[in-house]
């Protein structure tokens, strides 16, 4: 592992403010950061942080035309350190040869991954500051302890002038619907995620202050806020893309949606209604096989399992059917290629995935860019945890547009009046936490 000057000191009695002036000095300091935050949700077996800053970059990979992929596994085996990044939905086209031509607002890169100057993890009583040598003050853990705790914490409910209209109206989304039953009922495909893009062109947010109303508003496990040049990620995901741990991999795929009650009878009661609908159910399996089917691409024989089917969790605006798939890592393959051999993850796409891609290019009106894609970190023993991202909002600090998408999985049972329902049910984190501002 490589060599970081390092500092250990009592984890801050106040999270909360240490958070936020975090925060603060990275967005003033860097071009480039990603903090990770599961937001208390512990008692998940397969996470082990419960929060990671990664600050400022020595070694940065960009996507690119072509071999992504390819190109991002020789930066990573050249790096015996942490790794910070994300893939882009857009590298499906990379995958699978596809094609797209919805314009892109944002302009986040197809892939970025970087080797942070700064590392500040949680241990059980201590936090410990990894700096890397040759960075003046910022290689000095003590100076860059002393520079984080003399920050004004990001203000709780910072200024911003924002007004959000949906790309698709209530009618529009209702005929798109209809159309995508159809290629279902000709067999064309099984299930399909369609999205709506809800923007504001001429946004003035705190992107830092965003995304702690945002976190405030929906604490998910897979929280995240990512800064790349004048670009930003505000993430509060619940959902895990892919975990690696030794050889074995996680995939903990999303399908089933309710809101949560108002009292803890009437919660109970959708909980249970969740748990038992056919429809949901249905979208549930459906994913969980396609999920097996891309980790058994990568997987030792007979190493595929489903350890949990139809779990259902709570998450602060809805209860999410959430199912739990494992694997084990043929050791001929290259980490790296779990993750190619099931991009995009199954539960943004829709199956087939192949012609379920081609017509959310076909009825959706913008490019998904970071949505449906994938932050997390690779870590110097080469294992990773990757969310998929999704109840975030993106941000273009140059050309000042901001943009968060919502959606959900269309089946043949799908009735869309009550799909729409669900799609503004999902943006409401995102609503919640642009109004609260």
């Amino acid at each position: 592992m490589t060599n970081r000057n390092r500092l250990s000191f009592p984890i801050p009695p106040k999270a909360d403010v240490f958070h936020r002036q975090v925060l603060t000095w990275a967005q003033r300091q860097f071009t480039t950061a990603t903090f990770l935050h599961s937001n208390g949700y512990q008692d998940d077996q397969h996470s082990h942080f419960s929060w990671i800053y990664a600050l400022g970059a020595d070694d940065v990979f960009y996507g690119q035309e072509r071999g992504t992929f390819d190109a991002l596994r020789s930066f990573a085996n050249t790096h015996d350190d942490w790794l910070f990044g994300f893939f882009s939905y857009e590298l499906k086209n990379q995958l699978e040869g596809l094609t797209s031509s919805n314009p892109d607002h944002i302009g986040m890169p197809l892939c970025h991954f970087f080797r942070p100057v700064v590392l500040i993890i949680p241990g059980q009583e201590h936090c410990q500051i990894a700096c890397l040598p040759g960075y003046g003050e910022l290689s000095d853990p003590s100076m860059v302890h002393e520079m984080v705790m003399q920050q004004d914490p990001l203000p709780e409910r910072p200024d911003a002038s924002v007004h959000v209209e949906a790309r698709v109206d209530r009618d529009r989304y209702l005929r798109q619907l209809h159309a995508i039953k159809q290629h279902i009922q000709a067999g064309d495909i099984y299930e399909m995620n369609y999205c709506v893009e809800f923007f504001d062109k001429q946004a003035n947010i705190d992107p830092a202050g965003l995304y702690y109303a945002l976190s405030v508003a929906s604490p998910t496990p897979f929280s995240c806020f990512y800064m790349v040049d004048d670009k930003f990620l505000m993430c509060a995901s619940p959902e895990r893309f892919m975990r690696k741990q030794g050889d074995r991999l996680i995939s903990q795929p999303i399908k089933g949606t309710i809101a949560r009650g108002v009292n803890p009878s009437e919660d109970e009661a959708l909980r249970k209604t969740l748990a038992a609908d056919p429809k949901e159910r249905s979208e549930n399996v459906m994913i969980v096989d396609l999920v097996r089917n891309d980790l058994s691409r990568t997987a030792q024989k007979d190493s595929v399992k489903v350890e949990e089917l139809f779990g259902v969790y709570a998450f602060q605006q809805v209860h999410q059917m959430i199912s739990t798939v494992t694997s084990r890592l043929d050791p001929g393959v290259h980490y790296l290629d779990a993750i190619k051999k099931a991009f995009p993850m199954g539960s943004m796409t829709g199956a087939p995935k192949y012609r379920a891609m081609q017509l959310i290019d076909h009825y959706e009106d913008s490019c998904r860019g970071i949505y449906s894609g994938s932050v997390g970190y690779i870590s110097p023993e080469k294992d990773f945890d990757f969310n998929v991202v999704i109840r975030s909002i993106v941000y273009n600090q140059i050309n000042k547009y901001l943009s968060y998408t919502a959606g959900g999985a269309i089946t043949a049972a799908s009735i869309p009046e009550k799909e729409y329902e669900e799609c503004l049910l999902k943006a409401k984190a995102m609503e919640k936490a642009l109004q609260g501002m």
